[in-house]
């Protein structure tokens, strides 16, 4: 793993594939690091042709830890930051790496911010693909109170405490449609855990994610090809979500997977996402 100075802060970010191969920028969701993009998942998308960077966002993993409400790279007394300079954070990594443009992927969180960086950074974009993300729309069908509940409890300290609670959450979020992976989620929760354990980083990003704008009318202005991802069963970002993304950018095309729920990039119907990413990137 390496670290870079992007955008004012320093980013964790890992690379996977030949760097002559196709970009693509992997954007996490809400406390995500980079190891939440599985192993093997990079792995597959790097044999069918893609160079793969996955980081840490800035208040997570080994990224740039905010203090308190305020920016680091701002002056003292600063606001809190928003999810426009993450995209600027993703950005700074594509100059650190000297990438023209890349294919740019995120989920949930990470597709917020992947619609952003392709509204104010046009040029750098080769495709966009959000997955179980949305437009920032008020208007859309609410997540399930019960997962939101979930999500917004504090998460224990301890790490077993942490491990039990990760677990449930991401039982919560999964969709009926595809095996919970009980064994993985242990391990990756207890991977992240000793990795960087930072519930008040993640408080700093709901807050981002609070305050987001409503993108509808900027992603009229997207021409980068998009394909929207969403789950049919997904508890915490609706299927209307990707919907309405998908009707928002001229041209998109929506996929919708049957049964999905909202997981992390592993197992499940990731296979078939894989596909369809290599597929799309290929095309553009």
């Amino acid at each position: 793993m390496s670290k870079t100075a992007a955008n004012g802060i320093h980013i964790e970010y890992e690379t996977v594939g030949d760097p002559a191969a196709r970009p693509l920028l992997l954007i996490g969701g809400l406390a995500d690091q980079l190891i939440h993009w599985d192993d093997a998942i990079c792995e597959d998308l790097a044999r069918r042709g893609l160079y793969v960077i996955r980081f840490d966002n800035r208040d997570a993993g080994l990224s740039t830890k905010c203090d308190g409400t305020k920016d680091p790279k701002g002056p003292a007394g600063a606001p809190g930051y928003a999810l426009e300079d993450m995209a600027d954070d993703a950005v700074g990594i594509l100059d650190a790496l000297m990438i023209g443009k890349a294919h740019i992927c995120g989920t949930s969180m990470g597709g917020m911010i992947a619609q952003i960086l392709a509204i104010r950074h046009p040029s750098r974009v080769l495709s966009l693909i959000p997955i179980y993300s949305t437009s920032g729309n008020r208007n859309l069908p609410a997540p399930k109170p019960e997962v939101i509940q979930l999500l917004l409890a504090p998460a224990p300290r301890e790490r077993d405490g942490y491990i039990e609670y990760m677990v449930a959450l991401s039982r919560a979020l999964a969709g009926k449609g595809f095996a919970f992976d009980e064994a993985w989620t242990r391990m990756i929760a207890g991977k992240a855990y000793d990795r960087s354990f930072s519930p008040e980083g993640t408080a700093r990003q709901i807050n981002a994610l609070m305050t987001q704008s409503d993108r509808r009318k900027a992603l009229a202005s997207v021409a980068a090809p998009t394909l929207v991802i969403q789950g049919t069963d997904d508890p915490l970002v609706p299927m209307e979500a990707g919907i309405d993304i998908a009707a928002s950018v001229p041209g998109a095309q929506l996929m919708l997977i049957e049964g999905m729920g909202h997981d992390h990039a592993h197992g499940g119907a990731w296979p078939r996402i894989v596909e369809a990413i290599a597929a799309h990137t290929l095309k553009a």
